[in-house]
């Protein structure tokens, strides 16, 4: 059984925003670990969203801003691991998967950077 994790790297209000791997393929049960950085000091709030399979919407599992972390929903907490890897400006950071579930996992992962106001 393999759970598709395609991911992109991508651009944030005209600042490169770098992610990677830039595709995977797990099954499910294996943990994964995506990592985003940029280089612009005073884009401090870096966000995790997710596109499911079929679905043109894009979901905000959450994000780092000033070192703190948040999640949208009660259930992406329980799946997802935001980490904040460079301190309080928030140009490097990671989205960890503990354990993929083919039905619930399987998207295509997208990190931004948000200018901090």
């Amino acid at each position: 059984m393999t759970c598709p994790t395609p991911l992109t790297a991508g651009i944030s209000q005209g600042i490169q925003v770098d992610q990677s791997p830039a595709a995977l393929i797990r099954k499910a049960g294996d943990a994964v670990q995506i990592v985003c950085s940029h280089g612009e000091a005073d884009y401090r709030t870096m966000l995790w969203y997710r596109q499911s399979p079929g679905d043109s919407a894009l979901e905000l599992i959450g994000y780092v801003s000033y070192g703190r972390i948040s999640y949208e929903e009660p259930p992406y907490e329980e799946h997802f691991n935001i980490t904040d890897l460079s301190g309080n400006t928030a140009k490097s950071g990671s989205l960890f998967i503990v354990a993929l579930s083919e039905s619930e996992h399987s998207a295509v992962y997208y990190c931004a950077a948000r200018y901090a106001h």
